[in-house]
């Protein structure tokens, strides 16, 4: 197997379509897992993309994620709902959670949504794009119950998860302002990605099982294991301790208080969805954003170097992978054909549906 591939975007959906397929997924479900797994290779994240594909062929084996199921709603008082996910794939459980809090948005000028006992639900920022779509301003806190990967500030031993924020905020002709990051300095795929890869991460990102700084991804992955520190030090372990208190505890789903115990990959998150037209300021809004983001770009003169508004590098990589195909690592690809065989898809299938064949 090369170091790395690449697949076009069309290919690489119709693959992930294919092998989800195998595995029992209705159309509906093939359709919004390969969308938002591509998507997330599309921008760039890597870690929340086709890479996740083992981990979720290997828990659904094990009985720990439930294929084509759909949100129950625990609570509903209008404008505030609890979703529980009954552990079904993420991609599809975020999507219908969040389309239900979209509409009771537009309907009530806002919403508050509690999604509990999910399956892994991906990269966090497709999310907040689902609702700027529908022209709606949201805030998402998510927290990670699975094998704790991230110390406190001040910590030397793994006790939280990656713990992700994003904020969407539509903008009017123009593409929405997306914030999108995990409360690590990594996010445990990134690393991963680096592990399979066989590269370094960077200073400060990684302690070794002795509590000492290292720069080798292995730390994360093979025992005794290490630990991702919180970006911005107290700052990050703040909003990470926030997403757990919020999105763990309030909804129900749980906090990481202990060692993994189940395969699982458990997400809880807690949303906010807010209408603009609820608010009665969309006449300044929207010029108000334009007049800020022009604002911030300004330069000191005789100085150029550009500022990147949250959401463009993302859409940068994404032409850049549009036209030149997504790339996959060797080992990454070799992984996903070991998953798809487990579900009966035979390996050369799955190459011919990429367009490796």
């Amino acid at each position: 197997m090369a170091d790395e591939i690449r697949i076009s975007e069309d290919r690489l959906r119709a693959a992930v379509r294919m092998l989800f397929a195998s595995a029992g997924s209705n159309e509906r479900e093939q359709r919004l897992v390969a969308d938002h797994l591509v998507e997330a290779n599309l921008r760039g994240h890597d870690s929340h993309g086709v890479g996740m594909i083992p981990a979720y062929i290997a828990n659904f084996a094990a009985g720990e994620m439930k294929l084509n199921a759909t949100p129950t709603v625990a609570v509903d008082t209008g404008a505030l709902i609890v979703c529980d996910g009954g552990m079904g794939l993420g991609q599809s459980i975020a999507h219908d959670s969040v389309a239900l809090a979209v509409e009771r948005a537009r309907d009530k000028g806002s919403c508050i949504l509690s999604l509990r006992n999910s399956h892994h639900i991906g990269r966090i920022g497709h999310w907040s794009e689902q609702c700027a779509a529908a022209g709606l301003v949201s805030l998402h806190f998510v927290n990670v119950i699975s094998d704790p990967a991230v110390a406190p500030f001040g910590g030397r031993a793994a006790r939280i998860g990656t713990n992700p924020v994003s904020i969407g905020v539509p903008r009017r002709g123009q593409e929405p302002v997306i914030v999108d990051f995990a409360t690590s300095k990594l996010a445990v795929g990134k690393v991963r990605v680096a592990y399979n890869k066989g590269a370094p991460v960077p200073d400060g990102v990684l302690l070794d099982a002795a509590g000492e700084p290292t720069n080798d991804p292995a730390a994360l992955f093979e025992e005794p294991r290490g630990t991702l520190l919180p970006f911005g030090d107290h700052k990050g372990w703040g909003l990470a301790l926030a997403c757990e208190l919020l999105a763990g505890a309030l909804s129900g789903g749980g906090t990481q208080h202990h060692p993994k115990r189940r395969q699982a990959i458990v997400n809880n998150m807690f949303s906010v969805v807010v209408s603009p037209d609820a608010v009665g300021t969309t006449e300044t809004f929207f010029p108000q954003i334009d007049a800020f983001i022009a604002w911030a770009r300004t330069p000191l003169p005789g100085r150029d170097a550009p500022v990147l508004i949250a959401g463009e590098p993302e859409r940068r990589v994404r032409a850049e992978r549009i036209r030149d195909g997504v790339p996959v690592d060797g080992t990454t690809w070799d992984q996903i054909g070991a998953a798809a065989e487990t579900v009966g898809l035979a390996r050369a299938t799955l190459q011919q549906a990429a367009g490796l064949a």
